[in-house]
């Protein structure tokens, strides 16, 4: 039967309520006595995927990731996290902050999960080979600037004005700043960067078995790509502001107009590798879509949608999906995009928009801020809900 295809506008909030409350969000982790040292059964790492090559005569490796693991001594939890970073980055956005703190690997870890954290190939422990890569794409810390440590500053979307959570002043020159600056990383250019890395996540699926996929920003599509193919094995995504928007890209330049819609990155619409419709996709040019005749709100980005009727996504219905929005990221202003077109292919995700739990401020760094811990608790709450425990 076909789902509905509507968002629901009250959909977080009806929802959230059910597993949270109606109280603003706290976490467990600000008490200490909740926060004891981590009993770990298992730590350490290995490579999957990935093949030899031939250069110059010489046997280099390319397409392996590293993948670090924390088996916890009391797990509780029968899926795995699998932890995907996002662009210029690599696995150490999951294990610690640029104030010091652990991370979101440490925090599952602690409440019975084993978390697999990944460097995609070409990026941190997994090494760049130019001549099987290409050339690298870098990022800056002005870019960086505009978009989570100074977000405020620059305004160039209307949320923006919202941020307060990063753990310093966002100068290039603060400790905080040299912190998350010098994480950057040179990364295979999208989206060649997705063809590698999607090959060595479908290995790991293989290797661990049924998991939980938590993927932020560009690693988005590797949820998606890795429920494709194999739905079986993927028991859940969250999907920390995944790349987007379907349709085209946004481009964002300030007051008065804040958005300008740019060129097309993911002509899946959520990723750039085809993915199963039905009807089939043969091309993405089949692919139909039409622009809204207005934004929801002035604030917000002006969606692509899929021409009705619409086709559907099978294999991401299979599974629960949440999708995870802070009140001052970029992302503010076109997550509602994702969720339509999810909508439209028969997929419904659950919704958190963390301004609407009392967790406001967050930049789409969010793992990164002074309240991350807040925002891992409302993960771990929904996946307690979702995929309860066992002993």
């Amino acid at each position: 039967m076909k789902r509905k295809q509507t968002i629901m506008p009250l959909i977080a909030v009806a929802m959230l309520a059910a597993v949270f409350g109606s109280q603003p969000m706290t976490t467990s982790a600000q008490d200490k006595d909740n926060n004891p040292p981590l009993n770990l059964a298992r730590d350490g790492f290995f490579y999957i995927g990935g093949k030899t090559t031939q250069i110059k005569g010489k046997t280099y490796m390319a397409g392996q990731m590293y993948v670090e693991y924390r088996i916890p001594a009391k797990q509780t939890h029968p899926y795995p996290i699998i932890f995907v970073h996002g662009g210029t980055r690599s696995g150490a956005n999951w294990t610690g902050t640029s104030d010091g703190r652990e991370g979101w690997a440490q925090y599952f870890a602690r409440r019975g999960y084993a978390v697999y954290v990944v460097d995609q190939p070409g990026r941190g422990r997994s090494a760049y080979v130019p001549e099987v890569y290409g050339p690298p794409r870098f990022a800056n810390a002005e870019s960086a600037q505009q978009r989570y440590l100074q977000q405020s500053k620059y305004n160039l979307w209307p949320q923006a004005k919202l941020h307060s959570q990063w753990p310093g002043t966002g100068e290039i020159e603060d400790p905080a700043s040299h912190q998350i600056i010098g994480s950057f990383l040179p990364e295979v250019a999208f989206p060649k960067s997705v063809e590698f890395t999607h090959a060595a996540m479908v290995q790991l699926l293989d290797k661990l078995g049924p998991s939980i996929m938590l993927v932020h920003s560009q690693g988005g599509p590797m949820g998606w790509l890795a429920a494709e193919a194999r739905p079986d094995l993927v028991r859940a995504i969250v999907a920390v502001e995944p790349n987007g928007p379907p349709g085209r890209t946004v481009q964002f330049v300030g007051a008065p107009d804040w958005f300008k819609d740019g060129g097309v990155e993911l002509p899946y619409g959520l990723t750039p590798l085809p993915i199963t419709f039905s009807p089939p996709v043969k091309d993405p040019a089949e692919i139909k879509w039409v622009r809204e005749a207005k934004p929801d709100a002035a604030d917000l980005v002006t969606c692509w949608k899929q021409e009705e009727p619409a086709r559907q996504l099978p294999n991401l219905q299979r599974m629960p999906i949440a999708l995870i929005t802070a009140e001052a990221s970029y992302h503010a202003a076109y997550d509602h995009c994702i969720v339509k077109f999810l909508n439209q292919a028969g997929v419904t995700p659950t919704w958190i928009k963390l301004a609407d739990l009392g967790i406001r401020g967050n930049s789409h760094n969010m793992m990164q801020e002074k309240n991350s811990d807040a925002i891992a608790e409302v993960i771990h709450q929904w996946l307690a809900k979702t995929l309860p425990s066992v002993r």
